[in-house]
């Protein structure tokens, strides 16, 4: 019976080890999501209040352009230095460059007569949006990996109609991005957060890169839906 008891425990032992691990990536991940929202805000505000856009709405096509190449070259940077205390300040710059570049539509969201209630009805929502999913992927025995080949594709009909949308700038294709970039972003946080849960994720970096964007899209979209029916002066 002692051979069976010793290996009991030791099964035991490395379970409880494996849980833990788990546990420590998830509370590393929340701790590092909370802090980016500090550079993200300090960004945000210093765009709003202090630089003129209009050279980004004179040339909206080289803008975007520029602005995905910056934004793919970070997060490139990031996964490549994320086991290493450079991939956490370059994940923070890298929140604080995404608040600045929020201040074009914060700057015309803030501009109609109830643009203060705009951003924070967004901002409840995206909140919403997040504890909701996160609790729901960190206590179903569901495993979301299935949402995988969702999210490959989905990535890539996102990607296909945002460079379709830099040439056209319809008003109603960018209204179905925003609804698009939602669902997505949404399915994202299932995946991630269900995958640190289930130990598919070991990396708290690179998953609060990934919960992190996923918050920006769905705030940034909510807002511009809101946007449309706000009132202007």
């Amino acid at each position: 019976m002692q051979p069976e008891l010793q290996t009991g425990n030791i099964y035991t032992a490395g379970t409880q080890d494996i849980a833990a691990r788990q546990n420590k990536v998830l509370r590393n991940t929340y701790l590092l999501l909370a802090l980016s929202l500090i550079p993200t805000v300090i960004g945000a505000f210093v765009g709003t209040n202090f630089i003129n856009f209009s050279f980004m709405r004179g040339s909206p096509i080289l803008s975007m352009v520029i602005m995905l190449a910056v934004f793919y070259g970070w997060i490139y940077a990031i996964e490549k230095n994320r086991d290493s205390a450079l991939g956490v300040g370059l994940l923070l710059g890298f929140t604080a460059f995404l608040g600045l570049m929020l201040a074009p539509l914060l700057q015309t969201i803030l501009s109609m007569r109830n643009g203060g209630q705009l951003v924070m009805m967004a901002a409840g929502g995206t909140a919403a949006v997040f504890f909701v999913l996160s609790g729901i992927a960190s206590t179903t025995k569901r495993d979301f990996g299935f949402l995988n080949k969702f999210l490959l594709v989905g990535f890539v009909v996102i990607m296909l109609a945002v460079v379709a949308q830099i040439f056209l700038q319809s008003p109603l294709m960018q209204l179905v991005l925003c609804g698009a970039f939602i669902i997505f972003s949404s399915a994202v946080i299932l995946w991630q957060i269900n995958a640190i849960v289930r130990g598919g994720e070991t990396n708290y970096v690179s998953a609060t890169l990934s919960l992190y964007v996923s918050l920006y899209n769905i705030f940034s979209s909510l807002l511009q839906i809101l946007g449309l029916t706000g009132d202007r002066d």
